[in-house]
């Protein structure tokens, strides 16, 4: 029996394989939806408003607006016009009692130590009258406002000016490289003692490196002891692997004070086996920092190791040893190797948590020892300098993508378990 199918009957067969794909579709993508906006609001949205604030620059421009217009096309070599002197008194004046007075002294003295007094100095004296209240010539608001301080004299302080007339600058990214902008907008090197935050970011990666090598050190022939064990066994050590991963990270620390501090355990042990005849430092620099770290991060090692290593069938093993390899040969070039993925996952996970690390180095470490997350909280909590922290927050994103970039060419894989 056969059945003709006509020209009606195909175009409702399209048109309802047609529905059935869009229903398909909507379904797929309301199961996705609540995954996709958590990650916008809790992912992307935050560092989009981190870039945003480290590049913004709205306080000379909404300050000075009548003094950035008047040194529009000024050389920055020759002295400002008279006007530029009389609109800069008049933004003063404007500015004076208000809030803006404040954010525009504490963002021109980033530029300029110094600055901020001159602001404040300044803003006093407005406005700026003759001795019967009328109004000045351009020429004489010159001479009040050099008067009242010579700095206005001066061409760095008005170049200071011109150089934030828009409202985004790299300013606070480059602060973060120890460069800065010159006169001509050229990029050059912070002048030396005014900056040291490549030093900070050094520090920030070498003892990141440090920790990240002596948790895999510690880390890989644990998680190789525990695959060896019966399974009980092996839960019970990754459960006191765990209890303290679930203890307070602040506990953990306060509990090394009490280890390493002169009369604490470690020294008490050490003298009495002999090993040294008088207390060692092992608070307040960058060996508590170090045993610390290396102590809080060790299970975020042991655990991606442990999963990849479980894979691992031992048959590869033992089939190279006897084939006629050393155990060690059949360990290293057998075994070894098909561990790789923890091993990178391992590192990477702990590099990328030991990078933003910062109440232990606050806690246990001296003025030396501190990290980049330390200034980040610095200019957040003390100084106020949101677009300063965003900006090392920024730099140290940008950081970690790079070194998951360098994964991935370097093992060509995704970041994964096994």
């Amino acid at each position: 029996m056969t059945a003709t199918i006509t020209n009606n009957d195909a175009h409702a067969i399209r048109h309802a394989m047609r529905a059935a794909e869009r229903k398909r579709k909507w379904r797929a993508f309301f199961l996705v939806a609540p995954l996709a906006l958590f990650l916008l609001v809790i992912f992307v949205i935050p560092i989009g408003a981190l870039l945003q604030r480290a590049v913004e620059n709205p306080e000379v421009i909404a300050t000075l607006p009548k003094t950035l217009e008047t040194l529009k096309g000024w050389d920055g070599s020759t002295a400002p016009s008279d006007a530029a002197y009389a609109a800069l008194a008049a933004d003063l004046g404007k500015a004076k009692g208000s809030s803006a007075a404040g954010g525009l002294a504490r963002r021109l003295n980033y530029e300029i130590p110094g600055y901020r007094s001159l602001i404040f100095k300044t803003i006093r004296r407005m406005p700026l009258t003759g001795p019967d209240g009328k109004t000045l010539s351009d020429a004489d608001i010159r001479t009040r406002l050099i008067q009242i301080d010579k700095h206005w004299s001066e061409l760095p302080f008005w170049q200071a000016i011109a150089s934030n007339n828009t409202a985004y600058s790299p300013y606070y990214l480059l602060a973060s490289l120890d460069l800065k902008q010159n006169a001509k907008g050229d990029i050059v090197r912070a002048p030396a003692g005014t900056s040291a935050f490549l030093d900070i970011f050094g520090r920030t990666f070498l003892i990141s490196a440090v920790v990240t090598i002596l948790t895999l050190i510690l880390g890989f022939p644990l998680a190789y002891w525990i695959t060896t064990l019966s399974k009980r066994r092996a839960n019970l050590v990754i459960i006191c692997i765990l209890i303290p991963f679930w203890t307070s990270v602040l506990v953990r620390i306060a509990a090394w004070i009490v280890l390493l501090q002169r009369q604490g355990l470690v020294n008490k042990a050490l003298i009495s086996t002999g090993i040294t005849d008088a207390p060692i430092a092992l608070l307040f620099n960058r060996v508590g920092v170090y045993i610390a770290m290396t102590h809080i991060l060790l299970p975020f090692m042991i655990l991606p190791i442990f999963s990849v290593m479980q894979s691992v069938p031992n048959t590869c093993q033992r089939a190279a040893i006897s084939l006629g390899s050393h155990p060690f040969a059949a360990f290293w070039r057998v075994y070894v190797p098909q561990t790789y993925p923890g091993i990178g996952a391992g590192t990477l996970l702990v590099f990328i948590i030991a990078i933003g690390y910062y109440i232990t180095p606050a806690l246990l470490g001296g003025a030396s020892d501190q990290m980049i997350s330390y200034y980040v909280a610095y200019f957040t909590n003390q100084t106020i300098n949101w677009g300063m922290a965003s900006a090392l927050g920024f730099i140290l994103l940008i950081g970690t993508l790079l070194l998951y970039s360098l994964y991935r060419r370097l093992s060509g894989r995704e970041l994964g378990l096994g």
